[in-house]
């Protein structure tokens, strides 16, 4: 478990979080230090002792302080201080021990967790059925509404107020169809948002009006696209279905990038993974109330061993962990990806013309040079370009130090969002498009 500081940091619910655990990590608090291959453990004076423990596994962690936010600054302490302190190897305590076989216990008690009643097919016949009604009854609503926008002009658009889009959205949800309520809201915040506009308006308003006629021909098209559409309208998969259903892939799989964004009351994350033995990419979404924890520990710049299971669809992507194994990994001194932009490109031609309704893309490019003409972008080794968007380009510009290096992001089409970097053998983890 060769984390960095900034690993740890990546891990914080907050900065005044991350800020504590970094004062616990070089003071005298500690106590009953100790480490073995599945943990590592300490006592913390605060107002009490407090017990603390951190899996190596997926650095779950407990602490017995009664801090309502997660990883605790405790439990970020000991992680801290284990990055730059060796602590020594002794035999488990029954507290750790005890926590460790509790874990283990749920975790099969989770996996072997069955449906106490079967459903009632008959009674899930009829609710699909009024759902497809509904859903049918609000495609046919999002038609007319697009017509109208072509009639009055994409131009009119600016100056529409937010509500509008709203409302049409409101309409989409109460037929639940959330996925196309979104497209819609996206709409709304893409018009008059820079000179291109109208162009980018149009190709969403494409995509929504081909997913409305699709999905009235769902039965028609074959089995992987219509797992697509239906995803797409807001219809939902169990995992069980997941995993029945769709690709399952064991592999060492790099966390590229990540992406945590909040609202009034919950947490979503994504993360962007690549298989360094399939060269598959998953998306992992993640989400989470208040300050509590993500389901999964992943951290940007480290390798998990793991098997994937995917959403079934014409070019999978989104991906649950179904089985993770051994300890978290530092990242490889470089990453796994393509080896030149034209290659990226072609890969991306492939996916759209496979999903053309897919919203973004995982990209990773080896030995790509940052640089700056007004705009932001990287070139490759032969000269081709993409342009850059996101928050931290400048860092960006500044971690390379004008050498070569290798980047991911998400690509929406157009631009491509870093969310990090390796130079040097160093991962650096950067902010995208939230």
């Amino acid at each position: 478990m060769a984390l960095t500081v900034e690993q740890v940091f990546a891990l914080a619910p907050d900065p005044a979080v991350a800020q504590a655990a970094r004062k616990l990590a070089s003071s005298r608090v500690w106590s009953r230090l100790g480490s073995s291959e599945a943990a590592i453990w300490g006592e913390c004076q605060g107002s009490a002792k407090y017990q603390v423990r951190v899996a190596r596994s997926d650095l779950g962690s407990r602490c017995t302080c009664p801090s309502r936010k997660f990883p605790c600054k405790h439990a970020l302490g000991l992680l801290l201080r284990s990055v730059e302190q060796p602590i020594p190897t002794v035999e488990e305590p029954e507290w750790v021990r005890e926590w460790l076989d509790k874990r283990v216990s749920e975790t099969a008690r989770e996996k072997t967790r069955k449906v106490a009643a079967p459903p009632d097919p008959e009674a899930q016949a009829r609710r699909a059925e009024k759902r497809l009604e509904r859903v049918r009854g609000g495609l046919e609503i999002l038609d007319l509404w697009a017509q109208d926008l072509v009639r009055d002009g994409i131009a009119s658009l600016e100056e529409r107020p937010p509500a509008f889009f709203a409302q049409m959205a409101a309409r989409l949800v109460d037929a639940q169809s959330t996925g196309l309520a979104r497209r819609v809201r996206r709409i709304g915040f893409l018009a008059g948002s820079d000179p291109g506009w109208p162009r980018a308006v149009l190709e969403e308003l494409g995509l929504v009006a081909l997913a409305s006629h699709a999905f009235r021909r769902i039965d028609q098209v074959d089995a992987a696209l219509r797992a697509d559409l239906r995803q797409l309208v807001g219809f939902s998969f169990d995992k069980e279905d997941v995993i029945a259903a769709g690709d399952r892939i064991e592999d060492e799989w790099v966390v590229v990038g990540q992406i945590v964004s909040e609202d009034e009351r919950f947490r979503s994350q994504r993360s962007w993974l690549r298989g360094l033995r399939s060269g598959r990419y998953a998306l992992v979404l993640q989400f989470a109330p208040g300050s509590a924890p993500f389901e999964e520990s992943l951290l940007p710049g480290s390798t998990i061993a793991a098997t994937l299971a995917f959403w079934p669809g014409a070019f999978p992507q989104r991906a649950l962990i179904e089985d993770r194994r051994a300890a978290v990994e530092p990242v490889v001194q470089r990453l796994p990806g393509f080896e030149d932009v034209a290659a990226f490109l072609e890969s991306a031609a492939a996916a759209y013309a496979r999903q053309p309704f897919l919203e973004r893309l995982c990209c990773t490019i080896r030995g790509v040079m940052p640089f700056c003409e007004e705009k932001h972008f990287v070139r490759d080794q032969r000269g081709a370009t993409l342009p850059l968007a996101g928050f931290d380009n400048w860092l960006l510009l500044a971690v390379s130090g004008g050498q070569p290096v290798d980047i991911a992001g998400e690509w929406n089409g157009r631009l491509l969002f870093p969310l990090g970097v390796a130079a040097e053998g160093t991962f650096h983890a950067l902010r995208g498009e939230e």
